[in-house]
Protein backbone atom coordinates (compact mmCIF):
# COMPACT_ATOMS: atom_id res chain seq x y z
CA UNK A 1 0.00 0.00 0.00
CA UNK A 2 2.99 2.34 0.54
CA UNK A 3 4.10 2.16 -3.11
CA UNK A 4 3.64 5.70 -4.45
CA UNK A 5 4.71 5.14 -8.07
CA UNK A 6 1.20 4.42 -9.29
CA UNK A 7 -0.42 7.43 -7.58
CA UNK A 8 -2.47 9.60 -9.91
CA UNK A 9 -4.27 11.84 -7.42
CA UNK A 10 -2.16 13.29 -4.60
CA UNK A 11 -2.98 15.71 -1.81
CA UNK A 12 -0.28 18.03 -0.49
CA UNK A 13 -0.95 19.81 2.79
CA UNK A 14 1.01 22.98 3.59
CA UNK A 15 -1.33 24.94 5.88
CA UNK A 16 0.98 27.92 6.41
CA UNK A 17 1.68 31.25 4.74
CA UNK A 18 2.79 32.49 1.33
CA UNK A 19 6.52 32.09 1.90
CA UNK A 20 6.12 28.54 3.20
CA UNK A 21 4.19 27.47 0.11
CA UNK A 22 6.78 29.08 -2.16
CA UNK A 23 9.62 27.22 -0.44
CA UNK A 24 7.71 23.94 -0.91
CA UNK A 25 7.35 24.56 -4.65
CA UNK A 26 10.53 22.70 -5.74
CA UNK A 27 9.32 19.60 -3.87
CA UNK A 28 5.85 19.96 -5.40
CA UNK A 29 7.48 20.20 -8.82
CA UNK A 30 9.52 17.06 -8.07
CA UNK A 31 6.29 15.16 -7.33
CA UNK A 32 4.63 16.43 -10.49
CA UNK A 33 7.57 15.53 -12.73
CA UNK A 34 8.16 12.14 -11.12
CA UNK A 35 4.58 10.88 -10.97
CA UNK A 36 2.72 13.02 -13.52
CA UNK A 37 -0.23 13.02 -11.13
CA UNK A 38 -2.96 15.48 -10.32
CA UNK A 39 -1.87 17.63 -7.38
CA UNK A 40 -4.29 19.26 -4.97
CA UNK A 41 -2.83 21.68 -2.43
CA UNK A 42 -4.62 22.15 0.88
CA UNK A 43 -3.38 25.38 2.42
CA UNK A 44 -4.42 28.48 4.31
CA UNK A 45 -6.13 31.54 2.88
CA UNK A 46 -2.73 33.24 2.68
CA UNK A 47 -1.02 30.19 1.19
CA UNK A 48 -3.72 29.91 -1.46
CA UNK A 49 -2.53 33.22 -2.91
CA UNK A 50 0.88 31.68 -3.58
CA UNK A 51 -0.71 28.48 -4.87
CA UNK A 52 -2.17 30.45 -7.78
CA UNK A 53 1.40 31.13 -8.97
CA UNK A 54 2.45 27.45 -9.01
CA UNK A 55 1.75 25.77 -12.37
CA UNK A 56 2.22 22.31 -10.84
CA UNK A 57 -0.84 22.73 -8.60
CA UNK A 58 -4.04 21.61 -10.32
CA UNK A 59 -6.50 22.44 -7.54
CA UNK A 60 -6.38 24.36 -4.27
CA UNK A 61 -8.40 23.76 -1.11
CA UNK A 62 -8.42 26.39 1.61
CA UNK A 63 -8.68 26.13 5.39
CA UNK A 64 -7.12 28.06 8.27
CA UNK A 65 -6.53 25.21 10.68
CA UNK A 66 -6.55 25.94 14.42
CA UNK A 67 -3.20 24.17 14.94
CA UNK A 68 -1.40 26.71 12.70
CA UNK A 69 -1.03 30.40 13.53
CA UNK A 70 -3.59 32.49 11.64
CA UNK A 71 -5.65 35.57 12.45
CA UNK A 72 -8.77 33.36 12.35
CA UNK A 73 -9.45 29.65 12.09
CA UNK A 74 -12.20 27.36 10.85
CA UNK A 75 -15.20 26.19 12.88
CA UNK A 76 -15.31 22.53 14.01
CA UNK A 77 -18.23 21.90 11.66
CA UNK A 78 -16.10 23.05 8.73
CA UNK A 79 -13.40 20.58 9.73
CA UNK A 80 -15.94 17.75 9.54
CA UNK A 81 -16.99 18.93 6.09
CA UNK A 82 -13.34 19.03 5.03
CA UNK A 83 -12.87 15.40 6.09
CA UNK A 84 -15.88 14.42 3.97
CA UNK A 85 -14.61 16.42 1.02
CA UNK A 86 -11.18 14.79 1.19
CA UNK A 87 -12.79 11.36 1.46
CA UNK A 88 -14.94 11.99 -1.60
CA UNK A 89 -11.90 13.13 -3.59
CA UNK A 90 -10.41 9.62 -3.26
CA UNK A 91 -6.79 10.71 -2.99
CA UNK A 92 -4.11 8.03 -3.47
CA UNK A 93 -1.80 9.67 -0.97
CA UNK A 94 -1.03 12.72 1.13
CA UNK A 95 2.26 14.57 1.64
CA UNK A 96 2.43 16.85 4.68
CA UNK A 97 5.06 19.61 4.67
CA UNK A 98 6.13 21.18 7.97
CA UNK A 99 8.83 23.34 9.47
CA UNK A 100 10.89 21.57 12.12
CA UNK A 101 9.06 23.31 14.97
CA UNK A 102 5.62 22.04 13.90
CA UNK A 103 3.84 18.88 14.94
CA UNK A 104 2.37 17.12 11.87
CA UNK A 105 0.01 14.87 13.79
CA UNK A 106 -3.15 17.05 13.72
CA UNK A 107 -2.77 17.27 9.94
CA UNK A 108 -2.01 13.55 9.72
CA UNK A 109 -5.14 12.84 11.74
CA UNK A 110 -7.14 14.78 9.15
CA UNK A 111 -5.72 12.66 6.31
CA UNK A 112 -6.22 9.44 8.30
CA UNK A 113 -9.84 10.33 9.09
CA UNK A 114 -10.41 11.00 5.37
CA UNK A 115 -9.22 7.49 4.55
CA UNK A 116 -6.25 8.58 2.44
CA UNK A 117 -4.25 5.34 2.19
CA UNK A 118 -0.69 6.77 1.95
CA UNK A 119 0.48 9.46 4.35
CA UNK A 120 4.00 10.91 4.41
CA UNK A 121 5.52 13.42 6.86
CA UNK A 122 8.38 14.15 9.17
CA UNK A 123 7.52 13.45 12.80
CA UNK A 124 9.55 13.67 15.99
CA UNK A 125 7.48 11.13 17.96
CA UNK A 126 6.17 7.76 16.79
CA UNK A 127 2.99 8.46 14.76
CA UNK A 128 1.97 4.79 14.66
CA UNK A 129 -0.92 4.41 12.19
CA UNK A 130 -1.34 8.09 11.45
CA UNK A 131 1.53 7.95 8.95
CA UNK A 132 2.24 5.10 6.56
CA UNK A 133 5.66 6.58 5.71
CA UNK A 134 7.23 8.06 8.81
CA UNK A 135 10.45 10.04 8.42
CA UNK A 136 11.91 10.64 11.91
CA UNK A 137 12.54 14.35 12.34
CA UNK A 138 16.05 15.01 13.63
CA UNK A 139 15.92 18.75 12.98
CA UNK A 140 17.01 21.00 14.56
CA UNK A 141 18.87 18.88 17.10
CA UNK A 142 21.50 17.28 14.85
CA UNK A 143 21.42 19.69 11.89
CA UNK A 144 19.34 22.38 10.20
CA UNK A 145 18.55 22.41 6.49
CA UNK A 146 17.08 25.14 4.36
CA UNK A 147 13.32 24.62 4.09
CA UNK A 148 13.61 23.94 0.34
CA UNK A 149 16.09 21.12 1.03
CA UNK A 150 13.99 19.74 3.90
CA UNK A 151 10.94 19.42 1.64
CA UNK A 152 12.91 17.94 -1.26
CA UNK A 153 14.48 15.38 1.07
CA UNK A 154 11.02 14.40 2.27
CA UNK A 155 9.58 13.66 -1.17
CA UNK A 156 12.69 11.71 -2.14
CA UNK A 157 11.47 9.17 0.42
CA UNK A 158 8.68 8.25 -2.00
CA UNK A 159 10.77 8.41 -5.18
CA UNK A 160 10.12 12.01 -6.26
CA UNK A 161 13.28 13.66 -7.57
CA UNK A 162 14.27 16.78 -9.49
CA UNK A 163 17.54 18.28 -10.70
CA UNK A 164 16.01 21.75 -10.51
CA UNK A 165 15.70 22.97 -6.93
CA UNK A 166 14.89 26.60 -7.71
CA UNK A 167 11.75 28.33 -6.53
CA UNK A 168 9.83 29.00 -9.74
CA UNK A 169 6.51 30.73 -10.24
CA UNK A 170 4.37 31.72 -13.20
CA UNK A 171 3.01 35.28 -13.47
CA UNK A 172 0.16 35.82 -15.96
CA UNK A 173 0.88 38.46 -18.59
CA UNK A 174 -2.29 40.33 -17.65
CA UNK A 175 -1.04 40.60 -14.04
CA UNK A 176 2.09 42.37 -15.29
CA UNK A 177 -0.01 44.80 -17.31
CA UNK A 178 -2.27 45.54 -14.33
CA UNK A 179 0.69 45.97 -11.99
CA UNK A 180 2.51 48.44 -14.21
CA UNK A 181 -0.70 50.43 -14.72
CA UNK A 182 -1.27 50.61 -10.96
CA UNK A 183 2.30 51.79 -10.34
CA UNK A 184 1.93 54.43 -13.04
CA UNK A 185 -1.25 55.72 -11.37
CA UNK A 186 0.63 56.44 -8.13
CA UNK A 187 3.38 58.24 -10.03
CA UNK A 188 6.02 55.58 -10.63
CA UNK A 189 7.77 55.87 -14.00
CA UNK A 190 7.74 52.17 -14.92
CA UNK A 191 10.06 52.84 -17.86
CA UNK A 192 12.80 53.72 -15.38
CA UNK A 193 14.45 51.53 -12.71
CA UNK A 194 12.86 51.34 -9.27
CA UNK A 195 13.80 49.73 -5.96
CA UNK A 196 11.37 47.94 -3.65
CA UNK A 197 11.50 48.61 0.08
CA UNK A 198 9.30 46.12 1.96
CA UNK A 199 8.99 46.89 5.67
CA UNK A 200 5.81 44.99 6.59
CA UNK A 201 5.96 41.81 8.65
CA UNK A 202 3.47 39.11 9.59
CA UNK A 203 5.04 38.85 13.07
CA UNK A 204 6.01 41.95 15.11
CA UNK A 205 9.26 40.35 16.28
CA UNK A 206 10.62 40.51 12.72
CA UNK A 207 10.01 44.24 12.33
CA UNK A 208 12.87 46.60 11.49
CA UNK A 209 12.41 50.02 13.16
CA UNK A 210 10.49 52.57 11.11
CA UNK A 211 12.93 55.38 11.88
CA UNK A 212 15.75 53.30 10.44
CA UNK A 213 13.75 52.65 7.27
CA UNK A 214 13.35 56.42 6.93
CA UNK A 215 17.04 57.07 7.47
CA UNK A 216 17.95 54.32 5.00
CA UNK A 217 15.62 55.74 2.36
CA UNK A 218 17.15 59.20 2.67
CA UNK A 219 20.67 57.79 2.39
CA UNK A 220 19.84 55.80 -0.74
CA UNK A 221 18.10 58.70 -2.45
CA UNK A 222 20.97 61.04 -1.59
CA UNK A 223 23.43 58.62 -3.22
CA UNK A 224 21.12 57.75 -6.13
CA UNK A 225 18.82 60.75 -6.71
CA UNK A 226 17.53 59.37 -10.02
CA UNK A 227 16.24 56.17 -8.38
CA UNK A 228 12.63 55.55 -7.40
CA UNK A 229 11.73 53.70 -4.20
CA UNK A 230 8.40 51.85 -3.98
CA UNK A 231 7.23 50.94 -0.48
CA UNK A 232 5.22 47.72 -0.79
CA UNK A 233 2.92 45.92 1.63
CA UNK A 234 -0.50 44.37 1.99
CA UNK A 235 -3.68 46.26 2.82
CA UNK A 236 -2.99 46.03 6.58
CA UNK A 237 0.37 47.70 5.97
CA UNK A 238 -0.98 50.66 3.98
CA UNK A 239 -0.60 53.03 6.92
CA UNK A 240 3.05 52.00 7.23
CA UNK A 241 3.87 52.46 3.53
CA UNK A 242 2.04 55.81 3.48
CA UNK A 243 3.97 56.96 6.54
CA UNK A 244 7.31 55.94 5.05
CA UNK A 245 6.60 57.63 1.73
CA UNK A 246 5.38 60.87 3.33
CA UNK A 247 8.43 61.05 5.58
CA UNK A 248 10.86 60.22 2.78
CA UNK A 249 9.56 62.72 0.25
CA UNK A 250 9.95 62.92 -3.55
CA UNK A 251 11.10 59.83 -5.38
CA UNK A 252 9.19 57.48 -3.06
CA UNK A 253 5.79 55.89 -3.55
CA UNK A 254 3.35 54.01 -1.31
CA UNK A 255 1.95 50.81 -2.83
CA UNK A 256 0.53 49.28 0.36
CA UNK A 257 -2.65 47.35 -0.42
CA UNK A 258 -2.40 48.25 -4.10
CA UNK A 259 -1.39 44.88 -5.57
CA UNK A 260 -2.69 41.33 -5.47
CA UNK A 261 -0.12 38.53 -5.19
CA UNK A 262 0.35 38.04 -8.94
CA UNK A 263 0.72 41.78 -9.49
CA UNK A 264 3.17 42.00 -6.61
CA UNK A 265 5.22 39.21 -8.15
CA UNK A 266 5.23 41.09 -11.45
CA UNK A 267 6.48 44.25 -9.70
CA UNK A 268 9.24 42.30 -7.95
CA UNK A 269 10.29 40.79 -11.28
CA UNK A 270 10.61 44.32 -12.69
CA UNK A 271 12.50 45.77 -9.71
CA UNK A 272 16.18 46.64 -9.82
CA UNK A 273 16.66 45.56 -6.20
CA UNK A 274 14.49 44.36 -3.33
CA UNK A 275 15.21 45.47 0.24
CA UNK A 276 13.04 43.55 2.68
CA UNK A 277 12.59 42.04 6.10
CA UNK A 278 12.42 38.23 6.23
CA UNK A 279 8.97 37.57 4.85
CA UNK A 280 7.38 36.10 1.70
CA UNK A 281 8.74 38.98 -0.38
CA UNK A 282 12.25 37.54 -0.30
CA UNK A 283 11.02 34.19 -1.64
CA UNK A 284 9.14 35.87 -4.48
CA UNK A 285 12.33 37.78 -5.30
CA UNK A 286 14.33 34.55 -5.18
CA UNK A 287 11.98 33.01 -7.74
CA UNK A 288 13.11 35.67 -10.24
CA UNK A 289 16.74 35.81 -9.14
CA UNK A 290 16.36 39.43 -8.11
CA UNK A 291 19.18 40.83 -5.97
CA UNK A 292 18.17 41.18 -2.34
CA UNK A 293 19.25 43.04 0.76
CA UNK A 294 17.52 41.35 3.68
CA UNK A 295 17.06 42.72 7.19
CA UNK A 296 16.87 39.31 8.81
CA UNK A 297 15.48 38.94 12.31
CA UNK A 298 16.95 35.76 13.79
CA UNK A 299 13.81 33.65 14.08
CA UNK A 300 14.08 31.07 11.27
CA UNK A 301 17.63 30.13 10.24
CA UNK A 302 16.21 27.86 7.51
CA UNK A 303 14.25 30.55 5.64
CA UNK A 304 17.02 32.65 4.10
CA UNK A 305 16.84 33.63 0.38
CA UNK A 306 17.27 30.63 -1.88
CA UNK A 307 19.41 30.54 -5.04
CA UNK A 308 19.60 34.30 -5.63
CA UNK A 309 22.17 37.05 -5.07
CA UNK A 310 21.65 38.53 -1.63
CA UNK A 311 23.22 40.30 1.33
CA UNK A 312 21.92 39.31 4.74
CA UNK A 313 21.89 41.59 7.78
CA UNK A 314 20.93 39.44 10.79
CA UNK A 315 19.87 40.85 14.14
CA UNK A 316 18.63 39.39 17.42
CA UNK A 317 15.15 39.51 18.92
CA UNK A 318 15.83 41.23 22.22
CA UNK A 319 12.27 41.72 23.49
CA UNK A 320 11.68 38.58 25.55
CA UNK A 321 7.91 39.06 25.34
CA UNK A 322 8.14 38.45 21.58
CA UNK A 323 10.26 35.31 21.81
CA UNK A 324 8.61 31.97 21.07
CA UNK A 325 7.39 29.61 23.80
CA UNK A 326 7.86 26.65 21.45
CA UNK A 327 10.62 24.55 23.06
CA UNK A 328 12.02 23.48 19.69
CA UNK A 329 12.50 27.11 18.68
CA UNK A 330 13.86 27.93 22.12
CA UNK A 331 16.45 25.18 21.65
CA UNK A 332 17.55 26.84 18.40
CA UNK A 333 17.69 30.21 20.15
CA UNK A 334 19.86 28.75 22.92
CA UNK A 335 22.19 26.84 20.59
CA UNK A 336 22.55 29.28 17.67
CA UNK A 337 21.64 32.70 18.97
CA UNK A 338 23.36 32.95 22.34
CA UNK A 339 25.46 35.85 21.08
CA UNK A 340 23.23 38.86 20.65
CA UNK A 341 23.54 40.71 17.36
CA UNK A 342 22.63 44.38 17.30
CA UNK A 343 20.48 45.97 14.64
CA UNK A 344 22.61 46.63 11.55
CA UNK A 345 23.77 50.20 11.04
CA UNK A 346 21.92 52.03 8.29
CA UNK A 347 25.28 53.02 6.80
CA UNK A 348 26.23 49.36 6.35
CA UNK A 349 22.85 48.59 4.73
CA UNK A 350 23.06 51.59 2.41
CA UNK A 351 26.61 50.59 1.42
CA UNK A 352 25.31 47.14 0.44
CA UNK A 353 22.54 48.77 -1.59
CA UNK A 354 25.08 51.11 -3.22
CA UNK A 355 27.20 48.14 -4.29
CA UNK A 356 24.26 46.52 -6.07
CA UNK A 357 23.04 49.70 -7.74
CA UNK A 358 26.53 50.78 -8.77
CA UNK A 359 27.27 47.40 -10.33
CA UNK A 360 24.00 47.55 -12.19
CA UNK A 361 24.89 51.01 -13.46
CA UNK A 362 28.14 49.56 -14.75
CA UNK A 363 26.29 46.63 -16.33
CA UNK A 364 28.13 44.08 -14.17
CA UNK A 365 25.29 42.45 -12.27
CA UNK A 366 23.70 39.38 -13.83
CA UNK A 367 20.40 38.26 -12.30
Amino acid sequence: MDNWNSCTNLLIIRPDNIGDVLMSSPAIRAIKRSFGCKITLLTSEAGAAASALLPEVDETLVANFPWVKHTSSIHPAYLSKMVSRLKNAAFDGCVIFTVYSQNPLPTAMLAWAAGIPRRLAYCRENPYDLLTRWVPDDEPYSHIRHQVVRDLDLVEQIGAYTNDDRITIAVPAEAHIRAMAKLARIGVDTRQPFVIFHAGVSEPKRAFPVDRWMELTKRVLAAHPAKQIVFTGNSDERALTDCLSRASGPGTFSAGGLLDIAEFAAVIRQATLVVSVNTATIHLAAAFGRPLVVLYALTNPQHTPWRCPHTLFPYSITDKSLQSRNEVIRHVDRSLYQEKIDLPATEAISNAIDMVLNRQGEGQLAC
